[in-house]
């Protein structure tokens, strides 16, 4: 069962001139859905794509990249505060203690982000 996660992160290093294998198409298409579907704010479909693809977003967190962002700083330049609350709930602890997003969303304008909050609560900051 850990293959999957492993091959998004394959396909996330992988640069665009190489030739993708059909896995890794698969992967790319699961990465751009739930990018779309954060940006979207659509919490239903993000979490439903999740469970089809048996995937558990601590996983792939580091591995899927949205616009060059992590999927949490995504969802907070999109606005989507269901989506972002829902990956900062299914995140560790220990993975938001560092208040890297929190100063990433200040430093490019987004501290008034609904999303600060709950990124703080959840890391205990």
């Amino acid at each position: 069962m850990m293959k999957l996660p492993n091959m998004l992160l394959a396909a996330a290093v992988v640069s665009a001139s190489v030739a993708y294998t059909a896995p890794a198409k698969a992967d790319d298409q699961l990465a751009v859905s739930i990018c779309e579907y954060i940006a979207a704010d659509d919490k239903n479909r993000l979490r439903d794509k999740l469970k089809s693809s048996r995937v558990k977003i601590r996983n792939i967190f580091d591995a899927v990249k949205c616009n060059g962002n992590n999927m949490l700083r995504h969802a907070i330049e999109s606005g989507a505060a269901d989506t972002g609350e829902y990956i900062v709930k299914n995140l560790s602890k220990s993975s938001l203690e560092d208040g890297a997003d929190i100063a990433w969303a200040e430093a490019n304008g987004h501290g008034g982000s609904p999303l600060i909050a709950v990124i703080k609560d959840r890391a205990g900051l």
